[in-house]
C-alpha cells in the first residue's frame, strides 16, 4: 500500500451502504480512510477495502462478507459479531481491535492478517491461517480454531484458554509466551513439533485486560 491516502468524512449517525460506495468510488485515486464512522449493522457484502484504513469505527454485527480487505488496516475498531465470510484478509492488519464473537470463516489469506492486543473471544476463525503470523497480546478466549494454521508463528502474551483447537496445526510455532489453559494430555498432540510449553493451569490472563482499550467515539 502506498502512502497517498484519502479521508472520507464520516456522515451523521449510522452509514449506509450508499455512504460508503460513494466513499470508495467517488473520484476515488487512492485507498479511503474511515475515521470515526459508524457502520453498525451496514451490509458491505462483497466491497472492495484493498489498502482502506478504519480508525476508531463500529461496525457490531455488520456483513463484511465477500469483501476485498488486502492490506487494510484497522485500529482501535469495535468489529464486534461481524461478518467475514469468504473475505479476503490478506495482509490486512488489525491493533487495538475489538472482535468478539466475529465470523472469520472460509477466508482468504494468501498471507495471514496481524493482530496486536485484539480481543477475538468466542469468534469464529474454523480454518484460518495464521501461519508465520506475528500475534501479539490477542485474546482467542473460547474461539472456534478448528482447523486453524499456525505453523512456524509467534504467539507473545496470547491466551487460547478454551479454545477449540480441533486439528489445529502448530509445528514450528513459538508458544512460549502463550496461556495455554488447562491443556490436557489428550490435548498435547495438537502442539508437536511447537517450541516452548506455554503456560498451563495459570489464572485467566491476557495484556489486553491490564489495560482500558479505547472505544470508537
Amino acid at each position: 500500500m502506498g502512502d497517498a491516502i484519502i479521508e472520507a468524512p464520516a456522515p451523521e449517525g449510522v452509514a449506509t451502504r450508499h455512504d460508503v460506495e460513494l466513499a470508495l468510488w467517488g473520484d476515488r485515486v487512492a485507498p479511503t480512510r474511515f475515521a470515526g464512522w459508524n457502520l453498525t449493522e451496514a451490509d458491505l457484502n462483497g466491497l472492495d477495502f484493498h489498502g482502506c484504513e478504519f480508525v476508531r469505527c463500529r461496525a457490531g454485527h455488520a456483513n463484511l462478507s465477500s469483501c476485498n480487505f488486502t492490506e487494510a488496516r484497522f485500529l482501535f475498531c469495535d468489529f464486534n459479531n461481524t461478518k467475514w465470510r469468504g473475505t479476503i484478509v490478506s495482509s490486512a492488519f488489525f491493533q487495538d481491535c475489538k472482535l468478539t464473537g466475529a465470523q472469520i470463516v472460509i477466508a482468504n489469506t494468501l498471507m495471514p492478517p496481524a493482530f496486536e492486543r485484539c480481543l477475538l473471544i468466542n469468534a469464529n476463525l474454523r480454518g484460518l491461517s495464521f501461519r508465520r503470523a506475528q500475534l501479539d497480546g490477542v485474546d482467542f478466549q473460547g474461539a472456534d480454531l478448528r482447523d486453524a494454521d499456525f505453523r512456524d508463528a509467534v504467539l507473545t502474551g496470547c491466551s487460547l484458554r478454551e479454545a477449540n483447537l480441533t486439528k489445529a496445526r502448530f509445528e514450528g510455532a513459538d508458544l512460549r509466551g502463550a496461556d495455554l489453559g488447562s491443556l490436557q494430555l489428550a490435548d498435547a498432540s495438537r502442539f508437536k513439533g511447537a517450541s516452548g510449553r506455554g503456560r498451563r493451569d495459570t489464572p485467566a490472563w491476557s495484556p489486553i485486560h491490564q489495560h482500558s482499550m479505547p472505544l470508537p467515539r
